[in-house]
């Protein structure tokens, strides 16, 4: 049967019976955009002269880098047997520092489809999303994806699918996203296995807020689950964590793009705009109730996204910090998990100390506020938050180097750890073993998933992981290592502060907490990358990293040596030693009086978490 012959429009009033919500779950890379398209054209919500490849994901950096970063649902038509059905789909993002907003969007589904390479199996990735689908109870229809593919093993894989979730290899579904091979029989499979939302209608309503995004003409629009009851346009609801009331001035369904309606029953998935400007009021994972008749208990599930990384964000020059505050106010609109303050450093001006769930969502933050703000920033290495108990059983969180108390008062360091997953090709387990080991990792266990594939279970610190670990990772596996990671509690740990100091004076900016085992290699990396970043002054100049009044490194900046000398041009040799002896003087004179100006470049050069070559280059332009 043709495509057109099977998407009927669905009734206004949508019957829970015949609604099936579910969301696609894979690793990064492993075609789940694809695959949506694919099937939006099947069901024909979008026609064939409005397809764009990655049709759901929006924004600029979500295309160039070919990765989703906002969950997106969109509701398609389709027909079995004579029976018009309404699926509601919500494609996920794939990376480890966006898992919120996968939890949140599995919550609230009833099926997942777990989307798996045929040329690349099962990925760390995978197996987190699908431990998270487990404990939600969803019903997981098992797909292999791109098996078009020249390099494709879907037997192989079939098998290791099969293996995991227990069942059948022939119950593994063949598809391919670019192709469009297997996408009918996928809906088909999606209606008969994925269970119709179960919900009481004549209950207060209930919904669950998973989603929300910022438009700048309309406010927030909040996407929802309703489980119970029913909502309707003019309706009065309240968020139940904030107790926030608004008025409901439009409701409707997205398919896919917005779709006003005249209410949202049990079971549906849609839209809400009550012109509300600022995106804290509908927090993800909140229940929306009637305010006239609200329910007594929330869906749960509620919490807030806690920041793993820290990074001070500073504009190159200090007369953009009010349009970086602009900017950072603009974008929380937009990302609830942004967490930021004001700073200032002696070194970079004003700034703001910000907040993030890992590596990807800082790099992706800086990228869209130096794009869609046109703003030049420097980001500062990042940190990790350290609980630390001084001697009178004070507790403080540092996030900042700066921060950390000083002078032995401290009798306890924490700090954040996370149980990490790490899939491979057997063949490298030895090298995974050393770079984990190198970062203080435990091993907590290893299974083989096949015969070369294995899994490998540590706990490590997050500090440890928030530099180089995953490139490391991918250079000693070849590029063939996933990694997962979820934090893990914290632990007490021998951790100190190693200051910088200029010619005896401490440099705050150039602090940093690190292991006492680390700290004199950092102290030997940051004095000689200063040493080539500072200019050479009149009289010489110490670089030292220390801990406490003890000093691990140092290196020396040459004086400028002026040639007093030029002018002797015979004599006693009595004449010349007389001019050393006083331009000696001159320069011990100096170095007591004389103070070492950092340039900025040098400051960023150092600071900067992109490497030191290109940062410098960024602020001379």
């Amino acid at each position: 049967m043709s495509p057109l012959a099977r998407t009927a429009p669905v009734p206004a009033e949508t019957a829970p019976e015949i609604i099936r919500n579910f969301c696609i779950i894979a690793h990064i890379d492993h075609g789940k955009s694809t695959l949506a398209d694919r099937m939006l054209q099947a069901t024909g919500v979008v026609q064939p002269r409005d397809m764009k490849a990655q049709y759901l994901d929006r924004m600029d950096i979500e295309r160039e880098r070919g990765i989703t970063i906002k969950s997106q649902a969109v509701r398609m038509p389709w027909e079995v047997d004579g029976t018009p059905y309404a699926l509601n789909m919500i494609d996920t993002p794939g990376h480890v520092d966006f898992t919120y907003e996968v939890s949140r969007s599995l919550a609230a589904c009833e099926g997942a489809l777990l989307l798996v390479d045929a040329a690349q199996g099962i990925e760390a990735q995978t197996l987190a999303n699908l431990y998270l689908a487990m404990e939600n109870d969803l019903t997981i229809i098992p797909v292999l994806n791109k098996i078009d593919l020249p390099a494709a093993q879907p037997e192989k894989y079939a098998a290791e699918l099969a293996n995991l979730i227990g069942g059948d290899p022939e119950d593994v579904l063949l598809v391919s996203g670019k192709t469009g091979v297997g996408v009918e029989a996928l809906l088909d499979r999606i209606v008969a296995e994925i269970p119709a939302p179960v919900g009481v209608a004549d209950a207060p309503a209930r919904a669950m807020i998973f989603d929300s995004v910022y438009d700048s003409y309309r406010g927030v629009v909040t996407y929802v689950r309703v489980v119970d009851g029913a909502l309707t346009p003019r309706q009065r609801i309240q968020m139940m964590s904030t107790r926030a009331s608004h008025e409901l001035l439009e409701i409707g369904v997205i398919s896919p793009e917005p779709n006003a309606t005249k209410g949202l029953g049990v079971g549906e998935v849609g839209y809400l705009i009550t012109g509300v400007k600022d995106v804290r009021q509908s927090k993800v994972g909140d229940t929306v109730t009637d305010l006239a008749k609200p329910a007594t208990e929330s869906l749960g599930g509620y919490e807030d996204p806690k920041p793993m990384v820290f990074s001070g964000l500073y504009p190159l020059d200090g007369s953009d910090y009010p349009d970086l505050r602009e900017a950072l106010d603009k974008l929380k609109l937009n990302d609830a998990a942004l967490v930021y303050e004001p700073e200032t450093s002696a070194a970079l001006g004003f700034g703001f100390r910000c907040g993030f769930l890992g590596l990807l969502h800082l790099e992706i933050t800086r990228d869209r506020l130096e794009r869609e703000f046109n703003l030049d920033l420097i980001s500062t290495a990042p940190n990790v938050p350290y609980d630390v108990t001084l001697e009178d059983g004070k507790e403080v969180v540092v996030t900042n180097p700066s921060e950390f108390p000083t002078g032995g008062k401290v009798s306890e360091v924490r700090e954040p750890m996370v149980s990490a997953t790490i899939l491979a090709p057997s063949d490298f387990v030895g090298a995974i073993m050393e770079l984990c080991q190198g970062k203080r990792g435990q091993l907590g266990g290893m299974d083989y998933l096949s015969e070369d594939r294995v899994e490998l279970r540590y706990r490590l610190p997050l500090a440890e992981i928030v530099f180089d670990f995953f490139d490391q990772l991918k250079s000693r596996t070849r590029g063939y290592a996933s990694l997962d990671w979820k934090a893990d509690g914290e632990e007490a740990a021998d951790l100190v502060k190693v200051d910088i100091l200029l010619q005896g004076e401490q440099v705050d900016a150039f602090s940093a907490i690190t292991h006492r085992d680390k700290a004199y290699s950092y102290g030997v990396m940051m004095t000689g990358k200063l040493r080539e970043l500072i200019p050479r002054q009149q009289f010489e100049v110490p670089i030292q990293a220390a801990i406490g009044s003890r000093i691990i490194a140092r290196e020396n900046i040459r004086a400028i040596r002026k040639d007093v000398l030029a002018k002797c041009y015979g004599g006693d040799i009595t004449r010349k030693r007389k001019l050393l002896e006083k331009q000696k003087e001159g320069k011990k004179r100096m170095k007591m009086v004389g103070r070492v100006e950092v340039p900025q470049e040098a400051f960023i050069a150092a600071l900067s978490s992109d490497d030191g070559g290109a940062a410098k280059d960024k602020a001379k332009k």
